[in-house]
């Protein structure tokens, strides 16, 4: 749960309290569009590795309507190898005030991983989150393959945790646990240095995963450092993130 859902997740977070009216944040009386770019040691998602060990750049946009809704699009590039993008992503959500400190979030997204395992990871998911405040999100989500043999739907659970510590400081934790298509894939040499490529059919696994986080933040900018906790056996198979990953971003 490391830097494609946290880039998700600040694009949730900004939408709620600009267009859904959270009580600590004043409500928006028009559209507000917001952005994030960022350079990450990696590309995860729910604990395993998009890309190599490597230098990538993400950038995303939203847009929040004072009625609820909101809209996000964003793409990723390794630095070293820009074409194609290692991901892309579109969402929409519409949020709901439920209780004083509580909101309730139903949204889409779409996934693409353009030259990533012959489309392997692409998929469209389906998610309601329940959050409190800028502290919990407890979150379900259907998961439809749409690059694989196997259009089984999977699904997943995920919660994160999120709280301020003095000097700008703030401590991060998630976990989740997933049933999900994941290709078998290996890194080799191609006189070039190394090189990421996929091999041998895919499957579902079912498998946990999680990460404790510290973020400094100074206005538009944060910087976070996370330790990656995955199940034993994806790391066996080096499907795992790297077990740190770093990530410095800038909101505008």
């Amino acid at each position: 749960m490391a830097f494609t859902r946290q880039l998700r997740r600040r694009i949730a977070l900004v939408a709620i309290a600009t267009g859904a009216g959270l009580p600590w944040a004043a409500q928006a009386q028009s559209s507000t569009v917001n952005g994030t770019v960022a350079l990450s040691s990696q590309l995860v998602d729910r604990g395993l590795a998009i890309t190599q060990d490597t230098a990538v750049l993400q950038g995303a946009v939203s847009i929040a309507l004072p009625s609820g809704w909101s809209f996000g699009a964003s793409a990723s590039a390794e630095l070293r190898d820009v074409s194609p993008p290692a991901e892309a992503f579109v969402q929409a959500s519409r949020y709901w005030r439920i209780a004083p400190d509580w909101q309730f979030q139903a949204g889409l997204v779409y996934y693409d991983y353009p030259g990533r395992g012959g489309g392997a990871f692409n998929r469209t998911e389906g998610s309601v989150n329940w959050i409190y405040r800028d502290v919990l999100t407890l979150g379900v989500s259907a998961i439809y393959p749409t690059g694989s043999s196997s259009n089984r739907l999977r699904g997943a659970a995920d919660v994160a945790f999120h709280w301020p510590l003095p000097w700008n400081l703030s401590f991060s934790a998630g976990a989740g646990y997933a049933q999900t298509q994941v290709p078998y894939y290996r890194s080799y040499a191609n006189g070039q240095g190394g090189s990421y490529g996929y091999h041998g059919g895919d499957r579902v696994n079912s498998y946990g995963y999680g990460h404790l986080g510290l973020i400094w933040g100074h206005g538009p900018w944060h910087v976070e450092l996370d330790r990656m906790i995955v199940d034993h056996a994806m790391r066996a198979e080096n499907l795992a993130a790297s077990p740190w990953v770093a990530t410095i971003s800038f909101d505008f």
